[in-house]
């Protein structure tokens, strides 16, 4: 099949668009025009993408109103035989038999009177097939829930005779940049227990439009038997977790947020699934290989977890209609695909990629690829306007540029060498020893033309065995010096570093940010679940939001200045403008600066010197205004800046006052200014 497309692209010489966005990618333009070619022919095949990925109205348990009965439906092809039980029938296994379909041999059927099944009934079906004879829960069940004393999962009819009413009306198309808020909903509360929809909706929302961000990316929905699995080890695809409410509680928390104007995103792991067969997909129909594959190929080795197998055509008209089903039913705006780098490899990731080859000649999964391009065809297809975010550390060219060129049509890849370098400047150096030069080299480096998240920290990084930023850079610390009236100097060092370390990676790192839930604040411990280890304890799996409201400690501060920040990205569209250009580079003083949407940042991160008539390079003439300030003292600076001092652009060439570890913004109050970048030149530094 994968010479067919090969010889149908080949008679084609037209050059790929990504290939003329760069150069490099020349000698892999039939690779390239072959993934585009095995999109087409499979988007052929299917027919209508939006009918093919609608099967979950088929399959699953579904009332009907006009002819008030129930069907059941089930794709297990090998199975012996399958039977529908539940409190209905006394959990009887043989009194409800399905029968294969005549239209599909592969699907087996039952229809029943609607006095059978009712909302909230428990369900599951007894499948026997070659592993035995086993109570499963329906691939496609809307709703699990858990036993408490038995922890066992259970399906669960979800058919409310009152159903959630849409308040608000939502079009993600005008957003612009996306300025995300990362969150738990389990762990949005700070009280010890798992929090709720509803909880979130009313107490956390209104933060997060406060604060800024236009953009909720929401963790752990679909149904997962591990809690401290943080949502990436799902078993139940189409049921929102249970342990934080109700579908329609899920759906207010949503409705809330777009009467903010917030646009929803839902973290989706199609990449990966959890191995259990009580709860999960495995082996459904009595033998390995039905949803995932068999062999060497089944198992991520370093997740515990069955892989997809993304070749078969029932398996993506599942995760297809998932998709669909989350946008239509949930009405979320689009998804971040997590660890798109293992569905784009048979190596997962797990090598070094320093040669184009790695990308298209070895090793590569097309079918995982051929997936993802339907996938983002699809979404856009459903909602115009809706974001598609890929988790990829590879760099894999094109994947978030247009299909037509090539590429394999997400909107933005999350910059995630950004964390990790400032994670490893702060385990290994001290400011002091911070290169600038490769700092911002680390910062801007990103491929031409395909937008991505920046972002200092997400949940990754606040895991139990590492630290988030606000913990490597105070430590022990936060625990007894947050007090405004204390006197640190370890605090005061953390406070003005975690500032700039966030509005740096927002500005430098991308054309959208992403923070993670608390972090915000300086959230001083990390995040971990509980378990055995830690005697079942939510201790460390809350947010402290008591921290930040309390007007004695420091914690506010930095949510003063994250608000600022964000507000300043929104009111001037700076996200959406073009890549910051560098103004000037002082080595020798640790100072540097930069322009991006006709804003300039003076960066000092001298640890001891301030320096007065500070002067560098700008473009054009005119008075420039200050905009925002690290080290104001409403967000927990000295206040050495004067905001009502105006500085005058004169011959190139601008003067301003740049205390030790601060940032400062400033916009030229002139209504007209060259976007000409003059060249670097030496600064005039004086302590």
């Amino acid at each position: 099949m994968e010479g067919a497309y090969m010889l149908s692209m080949s008679d084609s010489h037209e050059v790929p668009g990504l290939v003329k966005l760069d150069g490099w990618l020349e000698p892999y333009t039939e690779a390239i025009r072959e993934r585009t070619a095995r999109f087409e022919a499979k988007k052929d095949k299917l027919g209508s993408l939006t009918e093919f990925a609608s099967a979950h109205h088929h399959l699953g348990i579904h009332y009907h109103q006009e002819s008030d009965t129930w069907t059941y439906r089930e794709w297990a092809p090998r199975a012996h035989s399958l039977a529908l039980t539940g409190e209905f029938n006394n959990w009887s296994r043989d009194s409800h038999l399905l029968r294969r379909s005549q239209e599909n041999h592969d699907i087996w059927e039952i229809t029943l009177p609607g006095e059978t099944l009712h909302h909230e009934a428990l369900v599951k079906v007894h499948i026997i097939g070659e592993n035995g004879a086993l109570d499963r829960i329906p691939a496609m069940i809307r709703r699990t829930v858990q036993d408490e004393e038995s922890k066992e999962f259970t399906g669960q009819i979800w058919a409310p005779p009152e159903p959630h009413i849409w308040e608000h009306t939502f079009n993600p198309k005008p957003l612009g940049a996306p300025r995300i808020y990362e969150a738990h909903i389990g762990m949005g509360t700070e009280e010890h227990k798992v929090g709720s929809y509803r909880e979130f909706a009313e107490t956390v929302l209104p933060r997060i439009a406060k604060l800024g961000y236009n953009v909720l990316q929401l963790m752990a929905i679909a149904e997962h038997p591990y809690y401290g699995s943080f949502g990436y080890h799902v078993a139940n695809y189409f049921a929102p977790t249970s342990r934080c409410g109700t579908p329609e509680d899920l759906k207010y928390l949503i409705d809330t947020a777009h009467g903010y104007g917030i646009a929803v995103l839902m973290d989706i792991v199609h990449s990966h699934a959890v191995k259990n067969v009580a709860e999960g997909l495995a082996s459904l129909d009595g033998q390995e290989g039905l949803y995932f594959h068999t062999g060497e190929r089944a198992e991520h080795p370093q997740w515990d977890s069955w892989l997809f197998n993304y070749g078969t055509t029932e398996v993506i008209q599942f995760l297809l209609s998932n998709l669909t089903y989350w946008i239509q039913e949930f009405r979320f705006d689009g998804f971040r695909f997590d660890g798109v780098t293992s569905m784009l490899y048979h190596h997962h990731g797990e090598i070094t990629f320093d040669h184009y080859d790695k990308y298209f000649l070895k090793d590569v999964e097309w079918d995982a690829i051929t997936y993802l391009q339907l996938a983002n065809e699809l979404i856009h297809e459903l909602k115009p306007g809706a974001l598609s975010i890929a988790e990829d550390m590879s760099g894999m060219p094109g994947l978030c540029r247009p299909l037509r060129e090539g590429g394999l049509g997400f909107d933005y890849r999350l910059a995630m060498g950004i964390p990790d370098y400032w994670i490893k400047l702060l385990k290994h150096q001290s400011d002091e020893q911070w290169d600038i030069t490769a700092l911002t080299r680390t910062l801007m480096d990103r491929r031409q033309g395909e937008k991505t998240i920046a972002y200092a920290e997400s949940h990754d990084q606040a895991l139990v065995g590492d630290k988030s930023l606000a913990f490597w850079l105070m430590d022990k610390e936060m625990y007894t010096h947050m007090k405004k009236s204390d006197e640190s100097p370890i605090i005061d060092r953390g406070i003005a570093l975690h500032k700039i370390i966030r509005i740096l990676t927002m500005v430098l790192g991308g054309e959208g940010y992403l923070a993670f839930m608390g972090n915000e604040f300086g959230h001083p411990e990390w995040v971990d679940f509980p378990r055995e280890g830690n005697n079942w304890s939510y201790q460390y799996c809350r947010r402290q939001w008591s921290l930040t409201d309390n007007p004695t400690l420091r914690y506010g501060d930095l949510e003063r200045f994250d608000q600022a920040m964000l507000h300043l990205a929104g009111e001037t569209a700076l996200l959406a403008s073009a890549p910051a250009q560098i103004l000037n580079l002082d080595t020798d003083n640790n100072c540097f600066q930069f322009e991006r949407g006709n804003l300039i940042f003076a960066v000092n991160l001298n640890p001891s010197e301030s320096f007065t008539d500070y002067e560098f390079p700008i473009a054009g003439k005119g008075t420039y205004q200050l905009l925002l300030s690290s080290d104001s003292e409403d967000s927990g600076g000295f206040g050495r800046v004067d905001p009502k001092v105006t500085h005058e652009a004169n011959d190139g060439k601008i003067k301003v006052y740049l205390p030790s570890r601060t940032i400062q913004v400033y916009r030229s109050t002139s209504l007209n200014q060259s976007s000409h970048q003059p060249a670097p030149v030496s600064p005039t530094a004086h302590s």
